[in-house]
């Protein structure tokens, strides 16, 4: 099998996937990542013309002051909250480790299927959030400090909001049945995606740009809605809201 190399590899890295500390490590560490190359063009931005021509709020300027405050929210909600539920689920579920790998195929078709969950889950949850304005005032709201995306701004939220969104994540391979070289690949696509979405930029490879008809809405669809919030609520996709009617397409 295609995979086989690749999860026998992670298979000898066993004493590691099976810390406790692995999960928040994992996450903080992918994120970061991701989050990087976009933070080094918002440096570039108020530099370089080429760069400030994707932007998708150009008028916006983005300071060390804010992004160190997301970064800061980030590491809080991580180690205050989300790192002693993981410690609780590491105790009472150890991580089990097949020797097979899964088929490229049905990994694939599992992380497409893990991904519409929890577009369609985040959709119903973020609409909510907006129509009841208790939800909004007590929970949302922080996540709408700023108007203007930027990469580091995915996890700027309160820790309900990171907590119910991250359970969505995590629970919807678990309900599927997945490989965990398939939750792996969902944790991986779901965390990138979330962090191009807030990311702030139009690029020419972006995946708004690679999936077809309108699809996808990606980092234009959420630019829209922290700009006009009664608008663009899927986090991914844009189906639900031309269904819902919340679908806007156009910066004024």
């Amino acid at each position: 099998m295609l995979l086989q190399p690749l999860w026998t590899f992670l298979r000898g890295q066993s004493p590691v996937l099976h810390s406790p500390v692995f999960p928040v490590v994992f996450s903080l560490s992918v994120y970061l990542s991701f989050c990087l190359p976009f933070v080094l063009l918002d440096l570039l931005s108020s530099r370089w013309a080429l760069v400030r021509r994707y932007k998708l709020q150009p008028q916006s300027s983005i300071s060390w002051a804010s992004m160190w405050s997301c970064v800061a929210l980030t590491l809080y909600n991580h180690l205050v909250f989300i790192f002693p539920l993981t410690l609780m689920h590491w105790y009472m579920k150890r991580l089990h480790l097949p020797e097979e790998a899964p088929p490229l195929p049905h990994l694939l078709a599992q992380v497409l299927v893990c991904l519409l969950l929890f577009d369609f889950q985040s959709f119903i949850w973020h609409l909510l959030h907006h129509r009841v304005s208790w939800l909004y005032r007590y929970f949302h709201r922080v996540h709408h400090t700023y108007t203007s995306t930027s990469a580091l701004t995915t996890e700027y939220s309160g820790v309900w909001e990171t907590l119910s969104l991250g359970f969505f994540a995590a629970a919807n391979p678990v309900l599927l049945g997945c490989h965990p070289l398939t939750e792996l690949a969902f944790f991986l696509l779901n965390i990138y995606l979330s962090v191009e979405d807030h990311c702030g930029y139009d690029l020419p490879w972006a995946t708004h740009r690679l999936v077809p008809f309108g699809l996808y809405g990606g980092a234009r669809h959420h630019s829209l809605h922290h700009l006009k919030s009664k608008y663009n609520y899927a986090p991914y996709f844009t189906h639900w809201d031309w269904l819902a009617g919340t679908l806007c397409r156009q910066h004024d």
